[in-house]
């Protein structure tokens, strides 16, 4: 029983080790999906430079509650369609 335990807890841990990201919303056209923009600054591994990558990431969004501008958390989650594999999981700011 003890290893059937440790098993849940194992698989549960794996469910809330789910990837994050944060980043602003860039489109909400599609029904039901909004486009992230998120950004990412890292030093340069040569020069030492501060350099910025940015990534556009389909997320869903089931109510149509989003909109662009507004900065958002997104989530990991199972592949929607054949672009999503990310779902809007809580607004941080809404545009102005």
């Amino acid at each position: 029983m003890a290893a059937e335990n440790t098993q849940a807890v194992e698989q549960q841990d794996e469910r809330n080790r789910r990837k994050t990201r944060t980043g602003v919303i860039v489109s909400d056209k599609g029904d039901k999906t909004v486009v992230v923009k998120v950004e990412r600054r890292y030093a340069h591994p040569l020069y030492g430079k501060q350099v910025t990558r940015t990534k556009k990431y389909h997320a869903h969004d089931e109510n149509n509650e989003f909109h662009v501008g507004d900065t958002v958390r997104i989530t990991e989650t199972r592949p929607l369609s054949k672009l999503k594999r990310w779902r809007v999981s809580e607004l941080i700011e809404r545009a102005r």
